[in-house]
C-alpha cells in the first residue's frame, strides 16, 4: 500500500469513470491506460479548486486473484495551479504512484483491521480505474504550490524604533 489511503471506492463516481471487470483485467495483459477527456479534466479541475488540467493519464497495471487483486501503476498529469507565494498561476507537472491492493471478499483471512492495511473492495465485480486515477491525482497536488524560481522573502520591519513605540505616544504622560 502507499503512504495514502485513498477513500472507498464503490461511492458515487465523480467526474472521471472508469468502471472495468476484473475478469476482463485478468484475461488480458494486466495492463490499463487512463486517459482523461478535456472535458473530465475541465470538471476535475474544478472539484479540486484549481485553474486548469491539460492533461491526465493514468497508467496501471494488475495482478493477482480476486481475493487479493493489486493494482500498481502511476498517474501523471500536467496542470495549472496558483502559486502560494506570488499567487500567479503557472503550469507544472504531478506524477504520483499507485499501489492499492483490492479484494472481493468481506474480510481477508487472519487479518485484523488495526494491525494491517485493509483492502479496498471490489464491488460487482469491477474496479473504477477512473476514481482511481481522481483520487492519486488529489493526493499528489501540493497544498501549497510554488512557482519554480519563486521563493518566500520574509517581510522585514524597520527596526529604529521599538516595536511597539507608536503607542507609548498615545500613552497620557503620568509625571
Amino acid at each position: 500500500m502507499t503512504r495514502h489511503e485513498p477513500a472507498a471506492r464503490h461511492q458515487t463516481p465523480g467526474p472521471l469513470s472508469r468502471p472495468t471487470s476484473v475478469d476482463r483485467l485478468r484475461r488480458s495483459d494486466g495492463r490499463l491506460i487512463v486517459t482523461a477527456t478535456p472535458e473530465e479534466c475541465a470538471a476535475l479541475a474544478e472539484d479540486f479548486k484549481i485553474p486548469g488540467i491539460r492533461e491526465l493519464v493514468g497508467d496501471f497495471e494488475t495482478s493477482g486473484p480476486p481475493s487479493a487483486f493489486r493494482v500498481r501503476g502511476t498517474v501523471k498529469a500536467l496542470l495549472t495551479q496558483i502559486c502560494s507565494v506570488s499567487l500567479d498561476p503557472f503550469e507544472g507537472p504531478v506524477e504520483e504512484p499507485v499501489d492499492v491492493l483490492f479484494t472481493d471478499t468481506d474480510q481477508l483471512a487472519g487479518t485484523d483491521a488495526e494491525d494491517a492495511d485493509v483492502p479496498d473492495a471490489i464491488v460487482g465485480g469491477k474496479i473504477d480505474f477512473g476514481t482511481i486515477t481522481a483520487e492519486f491525482l488529489a493526493l499528489g497536488l501540493d497544498p501549497y504550490p510554488r512557482k519554480p524560481g519563486t521563493s518566500f522573502e520574509p517581510h522585514v520591519e524597520d527596526m529604529d524604533e521599538p516595536p511597539l513605540a507608536a503607542l507609548r505616544a498615545l500613552k497620557p504622560d503620568n509625571d
